[in-house]
Order: structure tokens, then sequence, then C-alpha cells
């Protein structure tokens, strides 16, 4: 294998939204999208695509600035990723009905996309997902926005993120997952995490991380949800600690007020996919098939 075989990443580059997106899709049948948590790629799914794709196609795709994607033209808003997905899904020719699986933060983008494209949702699956009940605008979103960007071009033109990257992503996998072990090749994360690309992106979804929350409650006031099933997974380690009896409280709480399922997945830690991929493999193959 050449050295540039070696440097393609699978899948493809598709423009969406003004943006080349990187994108792969697998499998037949009914429709699934994979979308990570704060700062993930395509590759953090790896451990769940293969339950998937005898029964799905399945959708991975990285949001713009991470893994392979190009960077974003703007801060992220919960409107914009919802369309994101409906742009992801029209570029590849999937117009019909899709499951949305949102993991963590990215559960905040799959309900944006079931409510401002209630006839393309046939269900929704959110992993672990990220709940801010009651979400207010935070004051000074400019102000947290350049001071992201600004971070962003010092950490990379001091070199951090080639030299912490890779680290501080391994460490962040260690600490949210009981398995401990990246899915991801070494050679992948380097690729990726050593990127200030890569870095920047993480850094403003850090950053307007509450704006998006509170985005989301406004359209939570102004779109329903349509009528498809709804299914919350919360992670438990099965500590019992207050915190964590605390975190199920509120998923089991989102659930409710999305009248939807919810089901507590022990032991695992945030990263489901990781811990407990056969989880989240049947909660979307229970979702039943919608035609359009």
């Amino acid at each position: 294998m050449s050295g540039t075989e070696r440097q393609r990443p699978p899948g493809r580059m598709l423009r969406v939204g003004g943006v080349p997106l990187h994108v792969l899709c697998e499998g037949s049948g009914p429709v699934c999208v994979l979308s990570a948590g704060l700062g993930m790629g395509w590759f953090d799914w790896e451990p769940v695509v293969p339950l998937l794709t005898p029964h799905r196609t399945v959708v991975r795709f990285d949001r713009p600035g991470l893994g392979f994607s190009a960077p974003p033209l703007g801060p992220p808003t919960a409107a914009a990723e919802g369309a994101r997905i409906a742009g992801v899904l029209d570029a590849l020719g999937l117009t019909g009905p899709a499951t949305v699986v949102g993991h963590s933060l990215a559960a905040f983008h799959a309900e944006a996309f079931a409510r401002l494209h209630p006839e393309r949702t046939a269900g929704l699956v959110l992993a672990d997902p990220s709940v801010e009940e009651n979400a207010r605008p935070v004051p000074g979103i400019e102000l947290r926005t350049a001071a992201a960007h600004v971070r962003g071009r010092a950490f990379a033109a001091a070199g951090l993120p080639r030299v912490l990257g890779p680290a501080l992503r391994r460490y962040g996998v260690r600490a949210a997952s009981l398995t401990r072990a990246d899915a991801a090749p070494d050679d992948l994360v380097r690729r990726t995490y050593g990127t200030g690309r890569v870095v920047r992106a993480l850094l403003m979804e850090n950053a307007r991380y509450y704006d998006v929350a509170a985005e989301l409650e406004d359209l939570r006031a102004h779109h329903a949800l349509p009528p498809a099933p709804v299914t919350v997974l919360a992670a438990s380690t099965g500590t019992g600690s207050a915190r964590e009896r605390r975190r199920l409280e509120r998923c089991r709480a989102l659930a409710e007020r999305l009248d939807g399922r919810f089901e507590a997945v022990a032991p695992a830690g945030h990263l489901l996919m990781y811990d407990r991929p056969q989880a989240i493999a049947a909660a979307v193959l229970a979702t039943p098939f919608i035609r359009a």
C-alpha cells in the first residue's frame, strides 16, 4: 500500500452547507444516522456499526472541523446542526425517514433535526445525552466565541495540538469509558487530534454548548416532535453515587418530556458506543421502519 493510499480516509467528501464534510455510508435497509459527542469523530462509532450494517444503511459524518471535515464557516447552532444532518442525507440521495442517534452533545442536534424536519424522522436514540433543563441564553456570546477563536489560533501557533492533542484524546476516552480502550488506531488519532483544525472545532463546540442548549429550548417551545419513537439511553457505572443518581434522574426526566422510553444501561461509562454498543444497536433496531 502506498503512502497516499494509507493517508486516504474511508468514505468520501461531500459538500454540505458550503463545507466539505467527511461522510461514510455503509450497509443497506432503513437509514440510521450516527452523530458523536463534543469533539468526537466518525471512528468513535466503530464498535456499533458492524451490529447495524446487516440491517440498516448506516450514515456517519464528521462535523465541520472534526475528523477529516473542513473547518466550519461559523459557530455551531442547534438549527444549523439539524440542517446539517438533513443536508448529509440529501447529499447521499437518502430522502426518506431516518433514525438519528445522537450521543452526548449531538443529542441536541438530533432533537433539533426531528423538530425541524419531522417528516424525515423515523425515530430518535439519545445515547447518554447532554441534558440542560430550562436552559437560558448565556451572556457574552460574542466574547466567548472570540475567545475560542483566539485560544485555537494560539494553541495551533505554539504547536500544542500535535504535542498534546492525541494524549488528551486518549485520556478523555479512558476517563469516560469503562473499557478504557480507544477504538481508534494511534495513527488516526494523530492525524486528527494532532491538528489545529480539530482542536479549534472542539474549543468552539465547547464555547457554544450552553447557547445550543438554550436554542434547543426555544425550538421545543415552537416546534413539536413528530410522532416517532424516542429512546433515551443513560449510562450507569453502577456506583450508586449521588452524582450518578442525579444524572439518571435527569435523563429519565428528558425521556418523559419527549414522551419517550428510558433505559439505564449498566455497567457503562459516558462513551456508551465503546462500553455497550449492543444497547445502542438494539435501540436502533427496535425503531419501526417508516416508509416515506
